[in-house]
């Protein structure tokens, strides 16, 4: 987690100023979807008594972190809150498609999807 470290620094000493507006939008959106992705992804790992699901909570818990900082003010906050809810949604319904599905070539493209967007949420993190 120390590139995570670095990154938040980073943004603390450049300050929200230093960040185009679209760019910060971009980011907000961004850090929203996989904090959103992680929350589904976190919760399965529980249901299914998976251990991975501590290293789940961490990575979420970064991703919240920088929700906040690129997002600092309320109205933010809410969009960032209601994009959260619609990829936890999406990354939950692929879960359970992966899990509880009797198409076995579909539960494995689901398996796969959900995966990847998982790693690709896990990609943004440093360290």
């Amino acid at each position: 987690m120390s590139g995570l470290k670095t990154l938040l620094l980073a943004l603390v000493v450049l300050g929200p100023a230093s960040v185009p507006a679209r760019a910060s939008d971009d980011l907000l959106r961004t850090f929203s979807v996989c904090a959103g992705r992680l929350s589904a992804q976190m919760e399965h790992q529980w249901l299914m008594q998976d251990p991975e699901a501590e290293r789940t909570e961490q990575v979420r818990a970064a991703m919240l972190e920088l929700v906040s900082l690129v997002g600092p003010d309320e109205a933010t906050r809410a969009a960032a809150l209601n994009i959260r809810v619609s990829a936890k949604h999406a990354q939950s319904l692929l879960l359970a498609r992966a899990t509880f599905n009797a198409d076995a070539a579909d539960a494995a493209w689901a398996r796969r999807r959900a995966e990847d967007e998982i790693a690709a949420c896990a990609s943004l993190l440093l360290g």
